[in-house]
């Protein structure tokens, strides 16, 4: 029998409620046909395991014992991969009845093609950022204060004003739907395994064009992604909100110092500071009270303290 196109990597971190109906999806798109799927558990304390077994009994099921991150729980299911191509998709990700046959015809008919995104919509139908341009200290500096007005010319990392009915390359795909070609894996890996929650795929994109692939953006297809819910249940688990922005704070510190080596670190921790200095100074120009002037002071500290803490964002915390 031939074997199937497509591996689906899927990563589940305490969606439980979420598993059937993301399957559900997958069916309808024909993946009993087109895809094997491949499923970590990243150590959930609700019932996500049992549920797997009623879900979907044939999937490859890893169940880690810790919480080992996005990155290192995607990277756990290399070794298992049969098909030629390999889909990334969050379990908050539900693919449209077309989104399988289209993006695999697509990679077919497009062999420089490396990695493939679609249309991302919310729950509500409003267009969703799908294809993005690499962060740097400036324009996540811009984004962070608002002064995009003074840096006209600046590409911002979630620009939205272009043409999203045409398919187009790209900087780099969210990695709630991502599908990369198996030729790429073996001659780039996946992910680097620093990162324990966030720029995974910025990172994976940058060295997938730098061995010469296209990164590009599909629109004749919409996949709904309703967003946050791992995030979600790490905050009522956890009580977490902050460790998230932590971890988002960390994977920037550790793609800044790999990619733009050590200027473009010390310009980002400039950035950051002064960042953190305007917006407590809007604050109290516009009255918000202590608690937003609060707020860019402790992103401020942690930041400072996550530097020294990943020892010049060279390696990381956990």
């Amino acid at each position: 029998m031939a074997s199937k196109p497509v591996d689906v990597m899927v990563v589940n971190f305490n969606t439980a409620g979420l598993l059937q109906p993301m399957f559900d999806a997958l069916r309808r798109a024909d993946g009993e046909r087109l895809a094997n799927y491949l499923v970590v558990d990243n150590a959930s304390v609700d019932d996500s395991v049992q549920r797997m077994a009623q879900v979907c009994p044939q999937a490859l099921l890893l169940s880690n014992t810790h919480n080992v991150g996005f990155g290192r729980a995607n990277n756990q299911l290399l070794a298992h991969l049969k098909g030629k191509y390999a889909l990334l998709l969050n379990t908050d990700a539900f693919v449209a009845a077309d989104s399988l046959q289209k993006t695999l015809d697509y990679m077919e008919a497009h062999p420089e093609c490396g990695v493939l995104g679609v249309r991302l919509e919310g729950r509500d139908g409003d267009l969703q950022p799908s294809c993005r341009y690499f962060p740097t200290p400036l324009n996540v500096f811009v984004g962070r204060t608002g002064l995009g007005r003074f840096f006209p010319r600046l590409k911002m990392v979630d620009e939205m004003d272009w043409d999203h009915a045409s398919v187009r390359e790209c900087d780099w795909l969210p990695g709630c739907f991502y599908l990369v070609r198996r030729e790429v894996l073996d001659q780039v890996g996946l992910f680097d395994p620093r990162y324990f929650l966030y720029y995974e795929e910025v990172d994976h994109c940058k060295r997938v064009k730098a061995a010469g692939w296209k990164v590009v953006f599909y629109p004749h297809t919409t996949v709904v992604h309703i967003g946050g819910e791992s995030s979600r249940s790490v905050a009522e688990l956890e009580a977490a909100s902050r460790q998230i922005s932590a971890y988002q704070i960390e994977s920037e510190l550790l793609y800044f110092r790999k990619h733009h080596g050590r200027a473009g670190l010390a310009l980002h921790m400039l950035l950051v500071t002064l960042g953190d200095l305007l917006l407590a100074l809007k604050a109290l120009l516009k009255r918000r009270g202590w608690g937003a002037i609060r707020a860019c002071w402790r992103h401020c500290r942690a930041t400072w303290s996550l530097l020294f803490k990943t020892r010049y964002a060279k390696q990381p915390t956990r």
